[in-house]
C-alpha cells in the first residue's frame, strides 16, 4: 500500500500547508499532539452509546452521545490527517490501515444513526456494535503507533538526567565555524551549536518529532526569531529558548546555557526552564 500512502501524504501537505491551521491541527498551541485527545472524544461517545444499548436505556440518549461521536470525528480526522502526513513510512503504513478501521467504524456509526431515525433500533444497535469493534482495531493500531512506534512521543533527548548538574566543557569556540551549525557530543547526548561572533547556542541536536539532526537544518528568521528548521520534516526552533516556531514538532528542543572561559573554552549546562 506504500503507492496511495505516498500519495495521500503528499495531498494532505499541499492541502495543509505549514502555518497556523497546520500548527493547530499538530497541537503546537498546546504543546502536546491535538489526535489522541480529539479520538478519545469520539470512541467514548461511541462505547458509552453500546453501553445504553445494552442496558436498554433511552433512545434518544443513545443517539445523541452516536451523533457527537460522529460530529467530533470530522476534526479528529483533521488532526490525525495532518500528523500521519509528517511521519516515517514504517509508521505511515500502520497509519494508513489505522484510518481505515476508524473510516469503516465512522461509516458503521453513521449508518446505525440513520436507522435509529427511522425507527429501526435493532439494525442500529447491530451496526452500533459492529462500528465498536472496527474502533477497538483503529484504536489498538493508534496503540501501536504511539507505544511501539513512538509517533508524537517527544524524541529529544531528556538532559536532566543525562547530564550532571553544573558547568561542562564543551570545546574552543575557535574551533567552530562562524555562522554554520554543527554537531559536538557531550557524553550521551548530541548537541547542535552555533557560533555568531562570540555568541554561542546550544540545543540538543536530536528533534523532537523524529529525532531529525539539527545541525543539518536551514537557519531563518521567523517573524524577527532567528529559528533553525529541521530537515526531515520541517519543525520549526527558535533559536533563543528552543521553543517551537511551527510544527510537527509540539515539543521544544531542549536548550544549554553556555559560558566562555577565558582560555576561549565552550562550557554548557542544561536550561533550566
Amino acid at each position: 500500500m506504500d503507492k496511495p500512502v505516498r500519495v495521500l501524504a503528499k495531498a494532505v501537505r499541499q492541502r495543509v500547508r505549514p502555518g497556523r491551521l497546520r500548527d493547530l491541527l499538530h497541537g503546537v498551541p498546546t504543546g502536546k499532539p491535538l489526535h489522541p485527545p480529539l479520538a478519545t472524544v469520539s470512541l467514548g461517545c461511541w462505547l458509552s452509546a453500546s453501553v445504553l444499548d445494552l442496558a436498554d436505556a433511552d433512545p434518544r440518549a443513545t443517539r445523541l452521545l452516536l451523533a457527537t461521536g460522529i460530529a467530533n470525528a470530522l476534526p479528529t480526522a483533521a488532526a490525525g490527517l495532518t500528523d500521519w502526513s509528517s511521519l516515517h513510512r514504517e509508521q505511515q503504513r500502520v497509519g494508513f490501515v489505522h484510518m481505515l478501521s476508524n473510516l469503516t467504524a465512522l461509516g458503521l456509526f453513521s449508518a446505525s444513526l440513520l436507522a435509529r431515525l427511522r425507527g429501526m433500533e435493532r439494525p442500529g444497535r447491530l451496526l452500533s456494535y459492529a462500528g465498536l469493534g472496527f474502533a477497538g482495531l483503529g484504536g489498538y493500531l493508534g496503540g501501536h503507533l504511539a507505544y511501539r512506534q513512538a509517533a508524537g512521543a517527544n524524541h529529544a533527548p531528556q538532559v536532566t538526567h543525562l547530564v550532571p548538574l553544573g558547568w561542562h566543557d564543551l570545546c574552543l569556540i575557535r574551533d567552530l565555524p562562524e555562522g554554520r551549525p554543527v554537531a559536538r557530543r557531550l557524553g550521551y547526548i548530541q548537541l547542535f551549536v552555533l557560533r555568531q561572533g562570540e555568541g554561542v547556542t546550544v540545543l540538543a541536536d536530536r528533534c523532537p518529532h523524529l529525532a531529525g539532526p539539527l545541525h543539518q537544518g536551514r537557519l531563518v528568521m521567523e517573524d524577527g526569531d532567528a529559528c533553525v528548521v529541521c530537515p526531515w520534516h520541517g519543525s520549526t526552533f527558535r533559536l533563543a529558548d528552543g521553543s517551537v516556531k511551527h510544527g510537527p514538532s509540539t515539543a521544544p528542543a531542549p536548550m544549554f546555557e553556555t559560558r566562555i572561559r577565558r582560555d576561549g573554552t565552550i562550557q554548557v549546562r542544561p536550561g533550566l526552564t
